[in-house]
């Protein structure tokens, strides 16, 4: 197989639908990536069949939850190499996105992306979600928030559900051992006004990996404490 046929068959086996225009800009991302790659840690995955794989099908197994799709205002937090942002910008072309990443030089990159993708109504930001969320222009304002970080889950509830609106989500994105994570974070979900309301089961095309993708609703709102400043949600977790 071609890594466009890679990349193609995988979509058609989530059942989802893309066009070719789509399938080129996702091979120009992933020749920036490579290049820039060579200059910044952006990814451990090089091989083009890898990175169809474990970053473009994997963020796009995210529209599995049927959420994503239309003009839903959505923020990518923590997200690194644009994963999974970039790729639901490239397959809802009437999202709007956000993406935000604490390091400024992957920023520039997906800058970079951005451009030369010829992609509307998608920004980068640059600096902790904890800060922002707390910032009346961001605060439960999206539809969507998600992540792809590696982080537990009840550090990323706090990072991540203050910036979605009630009756938005937060996707996140974890491996296949997710169980024990849910039974610790129950408490902090719920503190924050969330509820799980589905967990989807991905098997990736290709491959043997599979994966959660968890679903929380926000139910009510964030109570203005959180989230709490200083690094607290990655040292002490609600």
């Amino acid at each position: 197989m071609s890594n466009v046929d890679t990349l193609k068959s995988g979509i058609e086996e989530l059942n989802i639908s893309i066009d070719n225009e789509k399938i080129d800009k996702f091979n120009i991302y992933k020749e920036l990536l490579k290049d820039w790659n060579d200059k910044i840690n952006l990814t451990a995955i090089t091989d083009d069949k890898e990175i169809d794989i474990k970053h473009f099908l994997d963020s796009i197994s995210i529209f599995k939850t049927n959420k994503l799709q239309g003009s839903k205002k959505i923020i990518d937090i923590g997200t690194g190499g644009g994963f999974p942002g970039v790729p639901i910008k490239i397959v809802n072309e009437e999202a709007e996105v956000v993406l935000l990443d604490g390091l400024n030089k992957r920023l520039k990159f997906l800058d970079e992306v951005i451009d030369k993708l010829n992609l509307k109504g998608i920004t980068t930001l640059h600096g902790r979600a904890e800060e922002y969320s707390r910032k009346e222009e961001y605060r439960e304002v999206f539809d969507i928030a998600v992540s792809r970080a590696v982080a537990s889950l009840n550090t990323l509830s706090e990072y991540c559900i203050p910036f979605v609106k009630v009756d938005g989500y937060f996707i996140a994105m974890k491996g296949p051992d997710v169980e024990e994570e849910i039974k610790g974070s129950k408490n902090a979900i719920k503190l924050l006004g969330g509820k799980i309301e589905d967990k989807i089961d991905i098997k990736l095309p290709h491959s043997d990996i599979t994966h959660n993708l968890l679903v929380i609703r926000k139910i009510s709102h964030t109570p203005t404490k959180y989230p709490r400043g200083g690094g607290k949600p990655k040292k002490k977790p609600l």
